[in-house]
Formats: C-alpha cells, sequence, structure tokens
C-alpha cells in the first residue's frame, strides 16, 4: 500500500513529477547542466512514499529517463555517464532500503497499537445496549499520533438509586494511567450499588483514587487525579442528577437541539479534594421523553481546527431536527463531525457515551 497518500492521494505522484521537473531542467539547460540529482532525489523520495514495488517500477522508470538523457548529450559512455547511473542505482538502493525499514517499523507499531487496544478493551468494555428502558452506545477512539494507551473511561450500571454513569479523564497516558482507570472504574461499579448519595458517590471515588497514589511512592504516580462526571437517572426517565468535578460539561439532546448543562458551581477534580474544604452538590435536571444525554471527555472538547479554534458541540453539531436518532448514530456523527473540524490527528483520545430516554 502506498505511504503517506491516505491522506494526500496526490502524493503518490510526487515521485514522478519531480523526475518530469528534471527532463525538463536538463533539456532546456545548457549541458553543463543535469537534472540527474533531481531524479536520484525523487528516487529516495519514492521508496519512502510508496510500495515496495511501486519504489522498484519508479527506480527503473528513473534509470531509463538517465539512460535516454545521457544519450541525448552524449555522454551515455563517457565517465560523466556512469556516474548519472550509479547515482540513480544508488539512490533507488537506498529508497528501497528506506521502504523495507519503514514496513518493519509499521508492523511493530501496529503490533504495540493492537495490545494497547486490548488492554484498554479489558479495562474499559462496551456497554450492553439497553440498561433497563435506556438505550445506551459507546464510542472510544485512540488518538493518532501516538500508539499509548489513554486514561479515559467510563462505565454504566443500573442501580436501587436509578442508573448511575461515570465519565472521567486519568491524568497521563500508559499502564499507570490504565491501573488509575481500572481502580476508579472497579471503585464505581462497587460503590453505586450501595451509596445512595451521588455526592458521597463522589467522595468514595476520591478515596479510592487516594489510596491508589498512597501505594506508589515515586512523585508522578503520587500527583494522579483523574476529571469526573458522575451522573444518576431516575428509573422513570425524568430526571438526571449531575456533579461535576472538572469534567467537561454533558449535553442534553431534544428535538435536534444540543444544550450544554453545565455545573452550577464546578468543583476540582477527584484527587485534588484536599485544595478545597467543601464539595459541590448535585445539580438537577429535568428530561423528556425521546432526550438523548451526551458525555463526552476532553477529546472532543479540546479538538483543535487548524485555525486552533476549538470544537463545541452545542454550536457546531448538527442533528436532524425532523426524526430521531439513535445514541449509536449520535456519536458516529459526533466522530465524523470531529474528524472534518480537525482535518487530521488529534492529540488526545475520545471517549464519548450517549443515553436514550425512551
Amino acid at each position: 500500500m502506498d505511504r503517506l497518500t491516505a491522506r494526500w492521494s496526490y502524493a503518490r505522484w510526487a515521485p514522478h513529477t519531480i523526475m518530469v521537473i528534471a527532463v525538463v531542467v536538463d533539456v532546456t539547460t545548457p549541458a553543463d547542466y543535469t537534472g540527474v540529482p533531481l531524479i536520484s532525489a525523487a528516487c529516495v523520495l519514492a521508496g519512502a512514499m510508496m510500495s515496495f514495488r511501486g519504489a522498484v517500477w519508479a527506480g527503473v522508470f528513473a534509470l531509463g529517463v538517465t539512460v535516454l538523457l545521457d544519450w541525448r548529450t552524449g555522454v551515455l559512455l563517457n565517465p560523466m555517464g556512469w556516474s548519472a547511473i550509479t547515482n540513480v542505482v544508488l539512490a533507488t538502493l537506498i529508497g528501497l532500503d528506506m521502504n523495507r525499514m519503514f514496513y518493519r517499523h509499521n508492523k511493530r507499531l501496529a503490533s504495540v497499537r493492537s495490545m494497547a487496544e486490548t488492554m484498554q478493551r479489558a479495562v474499559l468494555p462496551n456497554p450492553p445496549t439497553h440498561i433497563g428502558p435506556l438505550q445506551v452506545a459507546a464510542h472510544y477512539e485512540a488518538a493518532g499520533a501516538e500508539a499509548r494507551i489513554g486514561g479515559d473511561a467510563y462505565a454504566i450500571q443500573d442501580t436501587p438509586y436509578g442508573v448511575r454513569i461515570l465519565i472521567g479523564d486519568v491524568r497521563g497516558k500508559g499502564t499507570g494511567a490504565v491501573s488509575t482507570t481500572s481502580t476508579l472504574i472497579g471503585a464505581f461499579r462497587e460503590a453505586a450499588h450501595y451509596v445512595s448519595d451521588i455526592g458521597e458517590l463522589a467522595t468514595r471515588l476520591e478515596q479510592s483514587l487516594e489510596r491508589e497514589n498512597a501505594e506508589h511512592r515515586d512523585e508522578e504516580r503520587h500527583e494522579e487525579f483523574a476529571t469526573a462526571l458522575i451522573a444518576q437517572i431516575d428509573h422513570r426517565g425524568q430526571t438526571l442528577l449531575v456533579i461535576n468535578r472538572g469534567h467537561p460539561e454533558p449535553y442534553l439532546i431534544r428535538t435536534g437541539s444540543v444544550t450544554a448543562l453545565t455545573a452550577t458551581t464546578p468543583d476540582v477534580p477527584l484527587g485534588m479534594g484536599t485544595l478545597t474544604g467543601q464539595r459541590s452538590g448535585p445539580d438537577l435536571f429535568s428530561l423528556a421523553p425521546r432526550d438523548i444525554l451526551l458525555f463526552v471527555t476532553d477529546g472532543v472538547t479540546e479538538a483543535r481546527a487548524p485555525d486552533g479554534a476549538f470544537y463545541a458541540p452545542e454550536t457546531e453539531l448538527r442533528l436532524p431536527r425532523t426524526r430521531p436518532i439513535t445514541p449509536a448514530a449520535l456519536l458516529d456523527e459526533l466522530a465524523d463531525a470531529i474528524h472534518q473540524w480537525t482535518g487530521g490527528p488529534r492529540d488526545d483520545d475520545m471517549a464519548t457515551l450517549a443515553v436514550r430516554i425512551p
């Protein structure tokens, strides 16, 4: 498969374009000037940008062009001609060696990514499509720039007090973030069934993170914290309680319009509770049939356009107003919108969770 052409389809023609330019330079300039250095550069570029077979054919084409140019100027059989041919052959071999090196690197990188995704899914499995009367969908997408395991977390669980939702983002990446994420989700799944007040539930989660930090003596892990949003939907689907601990706000989608559910008093992230002595209470919101609640991590709200503008779902997400949309379709629309917004790789992982009221 050609390289660097998934994003720029025209890039596959760059080596041949350079060769054409080299021919034009060679033909239109005096005999003392030659386009062979450009042809050699095109051979190296072909190895970096094209498949192995494509790079071979580019090298053959370049060698044929060089022979014809040397024959036209009458230097084919003298040292200058042989030097030009040797340069093209060496450049082709260098390009092919680069091609094999890139292939081995990409193969190792794909293996690392596969292992990272497997570990991520073990900690963060997809939730069921239905929990009680609610329709649920989740989506996780790793940042394209790095094959690293992120710290995004989500969980949803039916409890005696209603359907409870956790979405968070642990500081850092790698196995340390996965360990903290696992602790956070495990604490949520256990405490959600036994703690009646979601304010107390947030406190329990923070205490779990504090115990996790205390078990690791190194300075970096000792400073672990997590932004988190804890929500509770009553079993009748009429009310939503939300506690926001430094996390991006959730969104209410009603008849195609997107509204941010801003916290009255935002609180500090989990693990930083000792910085303030008072915890914020939950905010109460009313729900209606066919409402959809959208929960996101900062991979959504901090997605940047090429001009540096941040993505804002409440103004940029376009949804149909005349027909209902499913949670899965909503998350697909959101992912597509963010890809178009950024126009390329993102710098952060993106986790999203959508819940539809019946």
